[in-house]
């Protein structure tokens, strides 16, 4: 048998042969055997102990040196265009090991954020210590959570802010990354999942104090993954751009292209201006220019600005900030259509007749100069007679026009019959502090309309435009609801008294009847409701399959460039279609305009939720110190675990949960969209009146939990009880499970046979 190795000897040969470091190797090399090995498994534990070593799986190794196969997660490129990756699982106490990623030419294209298995070899180069070799990407979308640090004598627990999750999150002592007890924190999974106890995680950003009311919309930010700080690069290009000037534009600057926008709006993207045709052959009709910032112009394709760009998809939308696509010097400055300076454009004029419809447009790229930057409500006020200093002098020419247009457009609309859905839009307002002051259904004024139709025409009219030139480009798709949600719709009408045509081919003008029986009803906001959840989702495609909502067969995003990376694939589309120049759209867009539109779909549903959460989170807040109050509302949703009321005072979304439902089982039909008591055949269904008791509103996670007072204006009755079933429990009897599950089945047969005839009766 052979000596045993010393202590030195062991760390020397784990160093030289950083593959072959698991017990029986180490043995092999030594030639130790039988009982030796003991002695051997000895050494290796007081090395471990001694902190000289690290077991991993059934290996030793040297803890400040990474193995040899690892996982990274690949950094942005540097200005150089070199990769470099952090190793995820290292432990050391040293300085983080710098890592190059050497691709292959046969390896595919890895990005920011990619996860890959590596094999890694130790180097020493003045910038990097380990060259990695890629073996496989694992992926670039580790399950990240966002939750409240709390910390313990060695390491800590992250408890997640999401409604309804109460699974906590491990942090090891080394993961911590300096995260006090009580702060906000952001962290990725650490290591694998395992099937038993809870989830490593590995702080990687520290977010500060939960309950400062600005961190409502920085949980939602990071929850949901949305990009909000620019990497360098991309400020450089913004800050090295200059305005844009007049070779190669038709000269708009005396044309009195107005802005007309919120009043807290930041940048302009859109400019319009109208008056009479004076064409004998068009006899009260009109001409309308719509003109929108030129951002092709300082976003290329191919450079950093048009990769965070596309990265972003779109502008993110929040009560107290913005999280823009495009970095301040562009989107609140030389994109933006602001007051009395010339800014680049590309605008349309349009010719429509006296009933609304377009006889005629044409594109130009061109440089304007806003005479005035107005806001709806000041439109408004001086077409209904009151203008303001500013507005005034601009009434006769300017506004009167826009509006006479508009009244056209208006009757081209009735006729067209886009879906009328009639959904008050909330806002909310926020104090100097951060802290909610008001919650306010906003005014729809004649001003805001008047912009819509503007754009919806500007939008048809890019579409067409590059149909017929065929030119490649993202169309805006609605299809129409699928068989299914239209049937769900017509019960949810017959429930409340009202009819929906069956058997023809379904047309927006058929939606627009039941809405319109259903105004001034009770049930109209029931059925407006309905009617929005029946409706499939709008995307992005490079194929046109119309849009539905609006009734029409060719739509394009092209008036929100700033805010929209589709917009600017259209302008980058309309300049290639034109030979405007060189800036148009590339041939390497054209090849992946699919994954473009399937990617800013999504970035566009992530800021739908991002900012769904934290108007929860908002109204949660404004409702935190009124636990115990009473509110009047609707009933906006069922679930098989309870009832979700829309409140009528602020519109926020709460849940009564089942186990607070009367002393009785309740059968769920989700086809119905109904809960009915086994017992008392109490029926429980979408846009039925309550009244509930506020008992829970929780700022952090946005979840507001109430209790059933009365129901269509009368209190519940309560079942005998013999039914009630919490969540998890099996009904309890002599007959042992089978019996019981039988007599449950007998019984929800039971209650579907009443069910039918409440539907029938009611």
């Amino acid at each position: 048998m052979s000596k045993l190795p010393t202590k030195a000897d062991i760390l020397d040969w784990i160093a030289a042969n950083p593959t072959l470091t698991a017990k029986r190797d180490i043995a092999k090399a030594f030639g130790i055997k039988g009982a030796a090995r003991i002695d051997l498994k000895r050494l290796l534990k007081e090395l471990e102990a001694e902190g000289h070593l690290e077991k991993r799986q059934k290996t030793y190794r040297d803890p400040d040196r990474l193995p040899p196969v690892s996982v990274l997660q690949v950094k942005a490129p540097n200005p150089d265009g070199d990769l470099f990756a952090r190793a995820l699982e290292w432990h050391g106490e040293g300085v983080e090991p710098i890592i190059l990623v050497v691709p292959r030419a046969s390896d595919p294209a890895l990005g920011e954020g990619d996860r890959i298995l590596a094999r890694l070899q130790v180097v020493h180069e003045e910038d990097h210590n380990y060259e990695a070799r890629l073996i496989r990407r694992i992926g670039s979308n580790p399950r990240k959570v966002v939750g409240i640090f709390a910390k313990g004598s060695e390491g800590g627990r992250i408890k997640p802010i999401d409604k309804g999750s109460d699974k906590e999150w491990i942090v090891a002592a080394d993961a911590t990354g300096g995260a006090k007890d009580g702060e906000l924190v952001e962290a990725e999974q650490a290591g694998p999942a395992g099937r038993m106890g809870l989830p490593r995680a590995r702080i990687v950003e520290r977010l500060g104090d939960p309950s400062a009311p600005r961190a409502v919309s920085l949980i939602a930010i990071h929850q949901h993954g949305i990009p909000d700080t620019f990497p360098d690069d991309v400020v450089a290009e913004a800050d090295a751009m200059k305005p844009a000037g007049l070779k190669g534009r038709e000269d708009l600057r005396e044309m009195p292209l107005v802005t007309i926008d919120p009043a807290d709006a930041r940048d302009h993207d859109d400019a319009c201006y109208a008056h009479a045709d004076d064409d004998p052959a068009n006899a009260g009709g009109h001409v309308i220019w719509v003109a929108i910032a030129d951002v092709s112009h300082y976003v290329s394709p191919g450079t950093a600005l048009d990769r965070e760009a596309r990265k972003r998809g779109n502008s993110s939308y929040f009560p107290d900030r913005v999280v823009p696509m495009l970095p301040d010097r562009l989107s609140g400055d030389l994109c933006s259509l602001h007051e009395g300076v010339p800014r680049a454009c590309i605008a349309v004029r349009m010719v429509i007749d006296a009933q609304g419809e377009k006889i005629s447009h044409r594109f130009v790229r061109g440089l304007l100069r806003s005479p005035a930057s107005l806001n709806y409500q000041e439109v408004q006020a001086a077409m209904d007679g009151d203008p303001n200093d500013k507005v005034a002098p601009l009434v006769s020419d300017v506004i009167r026009p826009l509006y006479a247009a508009y009244a056209a457009l208006r009757e081209a609309r009735n006729r067209r019959q886009p879906l009328n859905l009639d959904l008050p839009e909330r806002k909310i307002v926020l104090a100097e502090d951060g802290t909610v002051q008001s919650v306010n259904f906003a005014d729809r004024l004649d001003a805001h309309k008047l912009i819509e139709e503007f754009m919806i025409l500007a939008n048809v009219a890019a579409a067409e435009t590059l149909n017929a030139k065929r030119t490649p480009l993202l169309f805006r798709v609605h299809e129409e609801p699928p068989p299914e949600k239209m049937e769900s719709l017509r019960e949810t009408a017959q429930a409340a008294g009202f009819s929906l045509a069956k058997g023809q081919v379904l047309q927006t003008a058929h939606l627009n009847k039941l809405l319109n029986a259903a105004a001034g009803s009770d049930e109209a906001e029931l059925i407006n409701i309905a009617t929005l959840r029946s409706m499939t989702q709008a995307y992005y495609s490079p194929q046109n399959f119309g849009h539905f909502g609006l009734a029409l067969k060719n739509y394009a995003h092209f008036t929100s460039p700033i805010r929209r990376y589709s917009d600017l694939i259209v302008h980058r589309a309309l300049i290639t279609a034109h030979g405007w120049g060189a800036d148009g759209l590339s041939a390497e867009e054209i090849d992946k305009l699919d994954a473009t539109a399937q990617h800013i779909s999504d970035t566009e549903r992530r800021s739908m939720m991002a900012e769904r959460d934290t108007t929860d989170r908002y109204l949660a807040a404004f409702l935190s110190d009124r636990v115990g109050a009473e509110f009047a509302g609707r009933i906006s949703g069922i679930a098989r675990f309870g009832v979700f009321v829309k409140l009528d005072e602020t519109g926020a979304d709460g849940l009564i949960p089942i186990r607070s439902l009367g002393n009785e089982y309740f059968h769920f039909d989700a086809d119905a969209g109904t809960l009915m008591g086994s017992d008392t055949g109490v029926m429980i269904g979408l846009g039925q009146r309550v009244t509930v008791k506020l008992v829970e509103a929780a700022p952090v996670t946005g979840g507001i939990g109430l209790e059933l007072l009365t129901l269509q204006d009368a209190e519940l009755p309560s079942g005998s009880g013999k039914g009630r079933m919490g969540r998890g429990s099996r009904p309890k009897g002599k007959g042992g499970p089978k019996r019981s599950a039988a007599k449950a089945k007998k019984k929800d047969a039971k209650t579907k046979r009443k069910v039918t005839r409440q539907r029938r009766n009611g």
